[in-house]
């Protein structure tokens, strides 16, 4: 072991011992979640530290005076941890901020019609993932996707996936790959997908990927990973191409 490796696993054993999670508060997240009472003794064991981690090394952040709880730092850090169990918490670096709201919040952009005219345009979200910025997340609807899961409907979950997405420098659907992934075979499967899915909102037809990913192969990425963890045989089932890459890169099967 070379002394930087050696230093750098010192500093993490410190942080674990001195900054647990309350043993307590970790078994009624777990217990409350669905998503954790599918992984093993040992994957939880290993959750835990990686959100013991990023709690450490992330800040929260309250809109409009909410008062938040650990429960609810340890509730978002926990199912952030999940996607990046078997990548590590370096796929989370390069910001610090988590902000969140009570409820939906509101956001105004500038749209440009046919005309090119803007308009000032007011729509309320559940989640927002800047790209070298916060994750930006509606409390109410963390604890209704946390507590009740709905196939391909996640916020934690969707707004995560793009701080994956982004760590290339865009948000277009191709985070980092593992080293034994091919991209030329993650980009034609995804591809392929995505414009299915365009071609199947356009004609009003049914599909087991929520319409929302097809406004942009970002938006995909991340409707996908949500689909991924909280529909993942259904996934298999339709798609099983992408279903499978998305399990070379997670490293995680259906559950």
């Amino acid at each position: 072991m070379s002394w930087l490796h050696w230093l750098s696993h010192w500093r993490v054993r410190r942080v674990l011992k001195r900054h647990p999670i309350d043993h307590r508060l970790w078994l009624e997240v777990v217990h409350q979640l669905p998503l954790l009472q599918q992984l093993d003794a040992v994957e939880r064991a290993y959750l835990r530290e990686l959100t013991t981690l990023f709690l450490q090394q992330k800040s929260f952040s309250a809109a409009h005076g909410f008062l938040i709880t650990e429960r609810m730092k340890v509730v978002v850090a926990a199912q952030a941890c999940l996607l990046v169990l078997h990548l590590g918490l370096d796929y989370y670096r390069g910001w610090v901020e988590i902000v969140l709201y009570p409820g939906a919040f509101r956001v105004h952009r500038d749209q440009q019609d046919s005309d090119g005219v803007s308009h000032d345009q007011a729509s309320a979200l559940s989640g927002e993932a800047w790209l070298r910025g916060p994750v930006i997340l509606s409390w109410q609807d963390v604890e209704r996707d946390s507590q009740h899961c709905h196939a391909g409907h996640h916020v934690v979950l969707h707004e995560f996936a793009h701080k994956l997405d982004g760590l290339n420098g865009a948000a277009n659907g191709m985070p980092p790959l593992r080293r034994h992934m091919s991209q030329t075979r993650w980009t034609q499967v995804l591809s392929e997908a995505y414009q299915h899915l365009c071609r199947s909102v356009e004609l009003g037809q049914a599909s087991d990927i929520p319409a929302y990913g097809a406004t942009n192969p970002a938006e995909f990425f991340a409707v996908v990973t949500e689909c991924f963890y909280t529909a993942p045989h259904r996934l298999q089932q339709s798609h099983p191409a992408l279903y499978e890459q998305f399990c070379l890169f997670y490293q995680q099967r259906a559950l």
